[in-house]
């Protein structure tokens, strides 16, 4: 397995894990439209975000997240990670792909000087969440949305 930045070429694998996430789409299917691409060049260019993907080897992208490192005078101005968008293809979990992908980017906030890591799951994706705890997440706030 490789873990590496994701490039332009990533993205319709990438697309297909975020919005098929119980089935295996075939990212050879899957339309790029201006809104993805200008999303993917704002992320790729941003110093502050990283989207990460674990690669069997092959290119054949088998997970993916983003890694955004976030600024801020709480915690006595020390730097956090935020993990979004954490996925692996449905026909490989349960193998510790989720696990090494999360292990890894932990391990790469860390080496930036980051003192805490973040994320948010949906409610209903209990087993995820036992899965976050595994990996030693612990339950701390409730989060709150608002769409815009």
């Amino acid at each position: 397995m490789i873990f590496r930045t994701a490039t332009r070429q990533d993205l319709p694998a990438v697309i297909a894990l975020l919005t098929d996430e119980e089935g295996v789409t075939d990212p050879a299917t899957v339309q790029v439209d201006e809104a993805y691409a200008r999303a993917f060049a704002a992320v790729d260019a941003d110093a502050r975000n990283e989207l990460l993907v674990l690669d069997e080897g092959d290119g054949t992208v088998l997970g993916c997240l983003q890694l955004t490192y976030v600024p801020g005078l709480g915690r006595h101005g020390e730097e956090r990670a935020l993990i979004e968008a954490v996925r692996v293809r449905a026909d490989r979990r349960g193998g510790g792909l989720g696990r090494d992908l999360l292990t890894r980017a932990v391990g790469r906030a860390r080496e930036r000087g980051c003192t805490l890591v973040q994320l948010t799951s949906n409610k209903r994706r209990t087993e995820a969440h036992r899965f976050y705890a595994s990996l030693g997440f612990a339950r701390s706030h409730d989060g709150f949305k608002l769409s815009l």
